[in-house]
C-alpha cells in the first residue's frame, strides 16, 4: 500500500489549500481515511477522518479547532482523498499526513493508533 500526499505549500493566514492523498494497492472503500498533522515539537494529531463508498459518506469527524474550516472528501473510483483547508491560521502550520485504517467498520476515528498505512507527509506553512 502506498499513499502519496500533495498540495502543501506556503499560504497567508486566511488563505486556503487543498491536500490530496493518492492511494495505490488499496481500495479506499475498504477502510477509513484519516488526516493528521504534526507541528514542530508536538505530537502528531488527528484533524479529520472519513469513511464511505461510491457517493455515500458513512462517517466524518473533525478536531475541534478545525471544525467549520476544514472539509474532507474522496473520489473512491480514482482512489484519492482530499482535505480542504480554509481560513488558515498560523496554528495550522505543520506536516500533514494521510493515513488508512484497514478495516471496513463504517466509522472513523482521530486516534493515530487506529491507522495502518501512512503517507510521507506534505508541509503546510501559514504565514501571519
Amino acid at each position: 500500500v502506498q499513499l502519496v500526499e500533495s498540495g502543501g505549500g506556503l499560504v497567508q493566514a486566511g488563505g486556503s489549500l487543498t491536500l490530496t492523498c493518492a492511494a495505490s494497492e488499496f481500495d479506499l472503500e475498504d477502510g477509513a481515511i484519516g488526516w493528521f498533522r504534526q507541528a514542530p515539537g508536538k505530537e502528531r494529531e488527528g484533524v479529520a477522518c472519513m469513511s464511505g463508498a461510491d457517493t455515500r459518506i458513512f462517517d466524518r469527524k473533525f478536531e475541534d479547532s478545525v471544525k467549520g474550516r476544514f472539509s474532507v472528501s474522496a473520489d473512491f473510483a480514482k482512489g484519492t482523498a482530499s482535505l480542504r483547508l480554509s481560513n488558515l491560521k498560523s496554528a495550522d502550520t505543520g506536516v500533514y499526513y494521510c493515513a488508512i485504517e484497514d478495516r471496513r467498520i463504517g466509522n472513523c476515528g482521530l486516534d493515530r493508533t487506529l491507522y495502518d498505512y501512512w503517507g510521507q507527509g506534505t508541509q503546510v506553512t501559514v504565514s501571519s
